[in-house]
């Protein structure tokens, strides 16, 4: 009963907190005053997003082999009859209407976006699925997972911002490739990068209060690891609990390097990891929290430093960032100041939305009913000399000691909030698929 209490008492919280001017402000949704439309580029001629190859981790991923009418594979592609776009299909076979789910969703979105920013003017799809050969070898077209567009008056002046709505309407790779198309291409619908959730590895380590490291996949109620504050003050700080835990999971995370001092760390692609400005050479992290996948070589994160028996945060540049499949389970720890320092590298507990600061105050609900409930229900004593008996569940759940495995409850509460109340651009292009990490 105490549990269930506790909550309703979270979700009324996490909503009238969620609904606010703070965070409702995507265009449409919400309450409180509307985000300025975002002003968008176009790309520049051979310009391609992301700025790595097509079939790599960080754009599109690996070629899985070509898709033939008579392969097992054929059923992974599905017709696009959306009226709102014109399919070429010059070899009249229908097959450019034909591809994956996913390429299909980015697709139609695209056809809209063309409309608002063009009336009258609709999307047209030159090439699609491929087969017949006219591709270079190991083209996505060849699995449906490429198209190649241009607006149906065929107007080029128009194809930089063609292919800028195209990166907006989340296709994993976009090429202005010719003066006569851009070409765009997504992730395999099976693809462990379309799929990547978790956190950090459950190899990475966390500094305790009484001294030395743990793992990160052992971490317990009761612990108190090291974080910051939000003026870069290193403290200790109570682990709450995982917002998620998948022992098993095998996932793609990004590792960071540091040039000066020389440290290392893995996370996913949506966690969030603090940067210093351009101007900063103090300790302060400030507000500026990136996506992982967003950091470069160059940019600074902050690392635990020793000077003159001292020990403090200090901005360190990012020698390299690359990509890298763990096999070593996922897990993502929710700390009371919602910093933890993961391989001595400050990170934020939070994911999937790049506002460190709302993801914190959104928590706020959860951080007081866990105070709360220790506070109601702490652990007994039996009187006899004899230890403590252990608090009732519903505060061993509160304190981090619930369901080993899969994702916190609050958490897909708040990400579903947050989908109704936020646009797309505050949210990682993941989506649910890594809401945790």
């Amino acid at each position: 009963m105490l549990l269930l209490l506790a909550r309703c008492f979270l979700v009324a919280l996490a909503s009238s907190l969620l609904v606010c001017p703070g965070l409702a402000c995507g265009p449409g949704r919400g309450f409180g005053k509307r985000r300025h439309p975002k002003k968008l580029t176009p790309l520049a001629y051979k310009q391609f997003i992301p700025n790595v190859a097509e079939k790599t981790l960080g754009a599109s991923g690996r070629y899985e082999g070509k898709i033939t009418r008579n392969s097992e594979r054929f059923k992974e592609l599905t017709p696009n009859y959306n009226p709102d776009i014109i399919f070429k299909d010059e070899e009249n076979t229908g097959a450019d209407r034909l591809m994956t789910q996913r390429c299909k969703d980015k697709l139609n979105a695209l056809a809209i976006s063309v409309m608002n920013q063009w009336p009258g003017v609709k999307l047209r799809v030159t090439e699609g699925w491929d087969e017949d050969g006219h591709h270079s070898e190991e083209s996505l077209h060849y699995e449906g997972r490429a198209v190649d567009i241009t607006t149906s008056d065929r107007d080029r002046s128009k194809y930089g911002m063609l292919a800028r709505l195209a990166v907006e309407a989340g296709f994993d790779w976009v090429y202005y490739e010719s003066k006569a198309h851009i070409h765009c291409s997504v992730k395999a619908e099976n693809s462990v990068a379309a799929k990547s959730g978790g956190c950090f590895p459950g190899s990475a380590t966390v500094h305790l209060e009484q001294g030395g490291t743990k793992l990160v996949k052992d971490l317990s109620p009761g612990d108190r690891v090291l974080a910051a504050d939000d003026q870069g003050r290193l403290l200790y700080s109570d682990f709450l609990t995982f917002l998620d835990r998948d022992e098993g999971a095998k996932k793609v995370f990004y590792v960071i390097e540091t040039r000066e001092p020389r440290e290392r760390l893995l996370l996913t692609a949506a966690h969030l990891l603090f940067v210093a400005p351009h101007n900063d050479s103090g300790p302060t992290p400030g507000p500026s929290a990136l996506f992982a996948s967003r950091v470069r070589p160059g940019q600074r994160v902050y690392v635990v430093a020793e000077r003159g028996g001292d020990r403090r945060l200090l901005p360190a540049a990012v020698h390299s960032v690359t990509l890298r499949e763990e096999a070593a389970g996922a897990y993502a720890p929710l700390t009371a100041q919602g910093t933890i320092l993961i391989n001595r590298v400050l990170a934020s507990c939070y994911a999937v939305i790049e506002e460190h600061s709302w993801a914190h105050r959104a928590f706020a609900p959860f951080r007081l009913a866990h105070a709360l409930l220790a506070a109601l229900a702490p652990a007994r004593t039996d009187g006899g000399g004899g230890g403590s008996i252990p608090a009732p569940q519903s505060v061993a759940e509160a304190r981090g000691a619930g369901p080993a495995a899969g994702i916190h409850w609050y958490s897909q509460l708040l990400y579903h909030i947050g989908t109704w109340l936020l646009d797309s651009e505050t949210l990682h292009p993941l989506g649910m698929a890594v809401k945790s990490s």
